[in-house]
């Protein structure tokens, strides 16, 4: 196409401005007049006039008022609505407990049907070949209990487990030196062990006061005899003639003497203690039940009061004091003993 057809070509009309947009809610306002309809194209034609005549010059026409489109009516005010979530967004969710998972259900494989030994346990039969149940997993031929060891078994060096037939001979050589070291013991340590544990029930036991059946002097004065010494009195004292004179007291029953209270001169009154001579040693002989006889030296204090001699001897029956190393004896003076007191085990 040239350019005179494209002068002369008339305007087309169907292209108008876009009128302006209907507000929302149209039902109200009446419909505007229908536009005008599109003239043809007169492109075809224009070519051929072209080429035999040439074109007269087109007159500009005038451009044509747009007719008035009547006013939309305004609309009444409405309300502001709440906005509409979009349906393309997600919501928004409240947090929630956690939920757990289902638990997954598994199929239970069908039980085997096994014949066999049952499990003296469970009682599940079991394969011939297992030696533990499949179930439990108990020995299926559990061992015999061993039985119980002896005591001797059970104190070193015995409780220790040999083969049969292996270290014979050790233990035959332990068994020597264990009845040896025994025999040695008991020869060597019996009696002062003994001595100890009875000494040491001594001083963690009490003790009593205990009294003799009969007493026998050789030798007194008149007015003062042997039995004032176990009278309780210490006023009174026997009255001995001097240095060697002897005292026995005799128990009516064996006994464990454990202390000996000796009052030594006329009486425990210092004024009163000097008045007669004093011995300041006796030997005393002490006779047990079987017979044998302990002898001990009591060294004496020139002093008036109690005076505690430590003796420890079993089973006695019978003791005898003798005076020696007397002081004091001069004119008609004699060895006065006020107390004699004997304590046994309680």
């Amino acid at each position: 196409m040239d350019r005179s057809s494209a002068a002369t070509a008339p305007p087309d009309r169907s292209r108008r401005e876009p009128s302006p947009a209907a507000p929302p809610h149209t039902s109200a306002q009446p419909p505007g007049p229908p536009p005008a309809p599109a003239q043809p194209p007169a492109s075809s034609s224009a070519p051929a006039q072209s080429r035999s005549t040439p074109p007269a010059p087109a007159q500009p026409r005038a451009a044509q008022p747009a007719p008035a489109q009547p006013r939309a009516a305004q609309p009444a005010p409405t309300q502001p609505r709440a906005p509409q979530p979009d349906p393309a967004q997600p919501a928004p969710v409240q947090p929630a407990k956690p939920v757990a998972p289902r638990p997954v259900v598994r199929q239970v494989a069908a039980p085997e049907e096994t014949s066999g030994v049952p499990c003296p346990a469970c009682g599940t039969p079991n394969p011939p070949d297992r030696r533990f149940c499949r179930r439990c997993a108990s020995p299926l031929t559990p061992a015999t209990d061993r039985a119980a060891l002896p005591w001797w078994r059970t104190i070193w060096p015995f409780r220790r487990r040999v083969r049969a037939g292996s270290g014979g001979w050790i233990r035959v050589l332990v068994w020597l030196v264990v009845i040896l070291a025994l025999c040695v013991g008991g020869f060597f340590l019996l009696p002062a062990g003994r001595a100890l544990f009875e000494d040491t029930r001594d001083k963690l036991g009490g003790t009593k006061a205990i009294t003799p059946v009969s007493v026998h002097a050789s030798g007194a004065v008149p007015g003062h005899p042997a039995k004032d010494t176990t009278d309780g009195l210490s006023n009174r004292y026997w009255g001995a003639p001097g240095a060697g004179a002897s005292i026995t007291y005799t128990f009516g029953k064996p006994f464990r003497m454990v202390d000996v209270i000796v009052t030594n001169g006329a009486s425990k009154e210092p004024q009163e203690y000097d008045r007669q001579a004093r011995a300041l040693r006796m030997d005393m002989e002490v006779t047990s039940a079987d017979g044998s006889v302990h002898r001990k030296e009591i060294d004496l204090s020139d002093k008036a009061g109690d005076q505690t001699i430590a003796t420890g001897i079993s089973d006695v029956v019978k003791v005898r004091l003798v005076l020696g190393s007397v002081t004091g004896l001069t004119g008609q003076r004699v060895v006065a003993l006020a107390e004699v007191e004997f304590f046994q085990r309680s």
